[in-house]
């Protein structure tokens, strides 16, 4: 099998930042499910820090929702930094077999 070599010169930032906030969305689900859980076990208890009186659905929507606008804000960041990083040491060099 024949070998080529890629360089990934650089990254759309836009897209960057949609994959991120796909996957800032799933951690969302999974924190917010966890969190959801604890409220659901403990009840509200005024000294559970941030989340005090909250109800678990509430939480759930809130840990969904941040966790898709800072997946797409960190996406976004990567995206830029790595575009300006690689003008000044090179891009990534990726061997893909065909």
């Amino acid at each position: 099998m024949a070998t080529t070599r890629y360089k990934i010169k650089h990254f759309d930032v836009m897209s960057v930042a949609k994959i991120g906030a796909i996957g800032g969305l799933i951690g969302g689900i999974i924190y917010g499910v966890g969190i959801a859980l604890l409220l659901m076990a403990i009840g509200t208890a005024p000294s559970f820090g941030p989340f005090a009186g909250m109800s678990p659905i509430f939480v759930l929507i809130l840990m969904i929702i941040l966790g898709l606008i800072g997946g797409f804000i960190a996406g976004a960041i990567y995206a830029f930094v790595y575009n300006v990083a690689a003008s000044f040491v090179g891009a990534i060099q990726v061997d893909l077999e065909t």
